[in-house]
């Protein structure tokens, strides 16, 4: 899995990392190509000795149907539909997973991760409709510009419209984004088999009274001073004081 540079996904990412009130939203949206080479070879070896990469694994309930009466849960074991019906196969759950490290190195490892954690998410329009709502709740009336535009760059990179939806779920000890203070969380990826990419969108929400994220955003502050520092050397640079006489 190799990062590819996408400098909207950036500029977006850093646009939606913000702080109102008492939380702040900390995330990242990025774009992988599925090619592998090197330790993505040796690892898939590796991945694929638990079973061949087109054996397919069966996964959890999407979360758009995570409110699922427990009567309608019955009535679908009677009549023989398995709630875990969905499935996919162990090389797009390699894919999930190396994602996953790959956005996460080195504070967490997910090469323990199971086909359960995962959803296949059936509509486009309700995973929009969860990241939008998620999203305005924090950042409020400014969302309502940047929403379009995270879905246009979103689309412009991937081709909505050509994509399986995967979301990872994972139990709380699992979770990196279980920790105290957390308010909201989701993970999102857009998996383009023909375009052999994945757009991975994942943000979550906390207390700002948990400290937590907090180096996130006085990183960026530095990064902010650090550029504008630089620029008043060049111009410095090229425009020198006069010298005393």
């Amino acid at each position: 899995m190799k990062l590819l540079e996408n400098s909207s996904f950036e500029a977006l990412s850093s646009r939606l990392c913000v702080e109102t009130g008492e939380s702040r939203i900390i995330g990242r949206i990025e774009s992988y190509s599925c090619k592998m080479a090197g330790d993505d070879k040796h690892m898939f070896k590796q991945f694929c000795q638990e079973g061949e990469p087109h054996i397919l694994e069966a996964l959890s309930p999407p979360q758009s149907t995570s409110t699922t009466s427990p009567s309608q849960l019955g009535k679908s074991v009677e009549d023989g539909e398995n709630p875990l019906s969905d499935k996919c196969c162990r090389k797009t759950l390699f894919y999930l997973i190396t994602t996953l490290n790959e956005s996460f190195r080195p504070d967490y490892d997910f090469s323990a991760a199971r086909a359960h954690e995962f959803s296949r998410e059936p509509s486009l329009n309700w995973v929009a409709n969860a990241v939008n709502s998620s999203l305005f709740s924090t950042v409020g009336e400014e969302f309502n510009s940047l929403g379009p535009e995270l879905w246009n760059a979103i689309d412009q990179e991937i081709n909505l419209q050509g994509c399986d939806i995967y979301s990872y779920n994972p139990d709380l000890d699992s979770d990196p984004f279980g920790e105290e203070g957390s308010l909201w969380s989701f993970n999102y990826f857009f998996y383009n088999k023909k375009l052999k990419r994945i757009v991975f969108l994942t943000y979550r929400s906390v207390s700002v009274m948990s400290g937590y994220g907090r180096d996130c955003l006085d990183n960026e502050l530095d990064m902010e001073l650090d550029d504008e520092e630089e620029m008043d050397g060049f111009t410095e640079d090229r425009c020198p004081r006069a010298l005393c006489v």
